[in-house]
Parts: C-alpha cells; structure tokens; sequence
C-alpha cells in the first residue's frame, strides 16, 4: 500500500507519520515539498501533478488553515487551503480510485444546544474557518471519491504548544487566570486521532465491498468538559507533582465567552456523538481524561 500524507509537520500529522508506517510505503510531504513532489496546498496545479506522480492508494490530508482568527481577515487563503484544494484532492483520488481521509472540525456547526452534534445535524459555521471547512467537505462528498471526513475537536499534542503547556506557563507568571468557561468539548489528542486513522485506513482499504464505508465521522475522545474545568486539571495535576504556582485550581476564575472577544466566534457546544464512528469501525473511544493526563506525563518528564 501506497500513502500519500499531507501536512507532516502538523501535530496529526506528526503522529500519522509514526501510525501509519506499518501499513505500508508512507510518502510524507509539508509546504516545502520533496524534489518534485509538492505538499503546498496552496499550489493547486502542483499537488495535483504529486498525486498524478505517486499514484497512491490512499491520500490522507492532515493540511490546513488553521489560523481561527487570522482568517476573517484572510478569507481567500483560508479558501484555498481549506476548500479548493481537498476539492483537488478528491478529484484526483477519485481518478485513480484512491481513498481519501480528511480533516474536518466541530467547527462546522453554530454551537447552539447541549446535545453532542450528529454527523447529520444541519450545519451552520459562525467563522471563515469553519465555512471554509465546510466547503471543503462539500467538495469531497461532490467529487464521487470514496472518501472517509474525520471531523475533529479540541485538538492537542505534546509536541509544540497546546493549552495545557499555556495554562502552566501562565499560572507560575501571573497572579490571577480567567477562562472560559461556557464552551464545552472533548480535548482529543493528536495520538489518538493518527491511531484511529490508521485502523480506519486498515479497514477501508482491506475489507470486501467497503464503499459503505466512505462518508463523514465525528472523532473525538469521549466525554465532555470545559476550558475552565480543563485547566482546573492541568493546575490540580501539577500541584500533585510538586509544580510551584501562583495561581491553583481552585483560584481559576470562570468567565463567559462574551467576555473574552476574539475576531472569529467559538462554537460554545462542540460536543461530537461518536455512535457512527464507534459502530463502523468496531471501536470504543477512550475518556478525555486518559489522554490528557498521559500528555501531561510526557511534558512533565
């Protein structure tokens, strides 16, 4: 098997280079390309002659804009990156009858509710970055490509900064720490996305008649929580280490989203079912708090 994989240097995409190697020949490309191979999205005709050169069975896109708030001011970029070119992508997967695994976001729906969100729930992004996402599922499901949309939230990983690593860092600086505590998730780490991946991978590819398989999944860690409650364990794990703080667990102030304006608004209700995902695949997704403490193993070492 031959895998094509965008976006190596990403947090998913770093876990994916180690995921998905056991499958097969993995062919990892970032912005800066390989020789002839380009892994730019932003350079539609070039990935699309990458595609046509390697020929590969299946292309995993874990490039993206991701820049929240830079892209309501930045909407033309957003589009290319987010939707023109898994379009391109998709396109050129379904020429050769490669499978496509993308990327998606929570982001997609308007947070309205408490109710997890079903992969049918109507859609309503409030951002560039979740319209443009959007669009890029869009184009997939058009282009006829057996394609899996992985829709993701809350994403981290030890390598490189994350909210975990910034609630530290601010909690031994600053004599008080307010977050927000109205939006609700399941912070859902890089590992564990690149893991799912690779057994979805596994199963499209090597399971009879397994075109029932394509369409859009919700993949998230189970559970549920806020940033306040999120950050109130961070802070609790590292008190129980012996971490010196200036601010604890208990003194984090909770604040409401309104109160924290940023350019591009946040979904307050990201909670994603996992029924779909579960049942197709044959798996049980693992509580939040499992990964985020393992992840707090690995940044404290």
């Amino acid at each position: 098997m031959k895998i094509l994989l965008l976006g190596k240097n990403g947090q998913v995409g770093w876990e994916l280079q180690r995921s998905l190697s056991p499958l097969g020949e993995v062919v990892a490309l970032d912005r800066q390309g390989d020789g002839a191979l380009c892994g730019d999205l932003s350079q539609l005709d070039a990935l699309a002659n990458t595609v046509r050169l390697l020929a590969p069975d299946v292309i995993v896109n874990a490039a993206a804009y991701t820049a929240v708030d830079k892209a309501e001011s930045d909407p033309q970029a957003a589009a290319l990156i987010n939707a023109q070119a898994p379009a391109v992508l998709a396109r050129e997967a379904a020429r050769l009858g490669a499978w496509l695994i993308h990327y998606s976001t929570d982001y997609v729906y308007d947070g309205s509710g408490d109710q997890p969100w079903q992969e049918t729930a109507a859609t309503g992004p409030l951002s560039v970055y979740g319209r443009t996402k959007l669009e890029g599922e869009q184009a997939i499901e058009a282009s006829g490509a057996k394609a899996v949309i992985l829709r993701t939230s809350w994403v981290y990983a030890a390598r490189g900064n994350n909210f975990a690593k910034t609630m530290l860092r601010l909690a031994q600086e600053r004599d008080g720490l307010s977050v927000v505590s109205d939006q609700f998730g399941a912070p859902t780490g890089a590992d564990l996305i690149a893991d799912v991946t690779a057994h979805v991978v596994r199963q499209v590819v090597n399971q009879p008649a397994n075109d029932h398989l394509a369409g859009v999944y919700h993949l998230a860690a189970s559970g549920e929580t806020s940033w306040h409650a999120y950050a109130q364990l961070v802070l609790q794990d590292a008190l129980c280490r012996g971490i010196s703080l200036k601010v604890n667990a208990d003194q984090v102030s909770a604040i409401n989203t309104d109160a924290y304006p940023v350019p591009a608004p946040r979904p307050r209700n990201s909670r994603l079912a996992l029924g779909k995902l579960e049942s197709a695949f044959k798996l049980k997704m693992p509580p939040w708090q499992q990964g985020v403490k393992r992840m707090l193993d690995e940044i404290h070492k």
